[in-house]
């Protein structure tokens, strides 16, 4: 029964020392990305028209994705249209990294489109993936809705069949 006991302790102890080490690595291991994200985000000028307009469209465009829900061909065409913008934003990156100097201060975009990415791209899938969820559960409820008309329809025939 003792060697048990130890066995389990022993157990117990290398399984509290994997789990502080694991905790361990996840602090330190997250700390150089949000690091990195202060930097990213400290280095934006947020007062720049440009970047405040291209806030106020995203904002715009959730506003509108929220409000038509009930729309799903809209909604498709809204589903397309962030798809759309997400695909030609490598382009879109090369052209305003030549024309940086026409609208900005200074150039954020870099060849890798890291900039673009976050703030044009990010908020286009997020929009997109609120589409599809919506989507999704307006199918489920039109599912629901049709099952439940075809088992009236059934219970009717039924009732005429009888009589």
């Amino acid at each position: 029964m003792e060697e048990i006991r130890s066995a389990m302790e022993q157990q117990m102890d290398l399984m509290a020392d994997l789990v502080q080490k694991l905790s361990g690595e996840l602090r330190t291991g997250l700390q150089p990305a949000y690091a990195n994200f202060i930097g990213f985000f400290h280095a934006i000028d947020w007062k720049e028209p440009w970047i405040m307009g291209l806030m106020a469209f995203h904002a715009l465009f959730l506003m509108v994705t929220l409000l038509s829900r009930r729309h799903l061909n809209f909604h498709m065409f809204l589903f397309l249209f962030s798809l759309g913008g997400v695909y030609f934003a490598e382009s879109l990156n090369r052209v305003l990294r030549k024309n940086w100097k026409i609208f900005s201060t200074q150039n954020y975009f870099d060849p890798n489109g890291v900039f673009l990415s976050v703030l044009w791209s990010g908020p286009l899938l997020v929009i997109a993936m609120i589409i599809l969820i919506n989507t999704l559960f307006s199918l489920c409820y039109l599912i629901v809705k049709w099952k439940r008309a075809e088992l009236r329809h059934r219970a009717r025939l039924a009732r005429t069949k009888q009589e």
